[in-house]
């Protein structure tokens, strides 16, 4: 006799296992779609800060104690005057998203990638965040005005001397994620101002840090 108890409970249960087979496969699907939307997403947040060209607006930088310079494009400037050091570049944002200027880390002579960042808690919030729009140009600024700031003596001899400098810049989007660092060298030049490129760039906030 044909035992339909049996041949029911089999075909329950594969009828069990091809659902789970295709529920997994859904969930997979809807994960794969879900990443690639945010991956989507994040693109177009993304900043990403490289110097400005040569033929890129000037830039008018002004400090609080009304101290000014003007940057032409693919430039910086670095000066000491009354015991106030300035340093300041103009940049430009070729990243999809807004770029928010959180903080920066000067640096001695060149730092390439084989040095390591700082950690992000000792790089030296800016006074008022910088932003810079998507596919534009702007600028970054930094000042030393203590007298004992551990980071003066070796930018005050750079300056000096007219050693190149180097800038660890921190930023991100305009959402506070997607945290980014752009290592920036100024080189002094002959006539006086100070050339700008980039050397490497972090990404704290992904899975991987390029």
């Amino acid at each position: 006799m044909t035992d339909w108890p049996t041949i029911a409970s089999l075909a329950t249960a594969a009828g069990t296992l091809v659902l789970a087979v295709a529920t997994f496969a859904s969930v997979r699907s809807a994960n794969r779609t879900a990443q690639a939307a945010e991956r989507s997403l994040q693109a177009g947040l993304r900043p990403l800060i490289v110097p400005t060209r040569a033929d890129d607006p000037p830039q008018k930088v002004m400090w609080q104690d009304q101290h000014k310079v003007l940057l032409e494009g693919g430039r910086g400037s670095a000066e000491e005057v009354d015991g106030v050091i300035y340093v300041a570049a103009s940049v430009r944002n070729s990243g999809a998203g807004i770029a928010v200027l959180h903080s920066w880390h000067p640096w001695f002579g060149y730092q390439y990638s084989d040095t390591d960042p700082v950690p992000v808690e000792d790089f030296r919030r800016l006074t008022r965040d910088l932003y810079i729009p998507a596919h534009d140009v702007g600028f970054w600024q930094g000042a030393i005005r203590d007298e004992d700031d551990p980071d003066r003596p070796a930018l005050s001899k750079a300056i000096a001397e007219r050693e190149p400098i180097t800038i660890d810049l921190l930023y991100g989007d305009h959402e506070g994620g997607q945290r980014t660092i752009t290592r920036l060298s100024l080189t002094p030049m002959d006539n006086g101002s100070w050339y700008t490129s980039v050397s490497r760039y972090w990404h704290l906030d992904g899975r991987e840090p390029r």
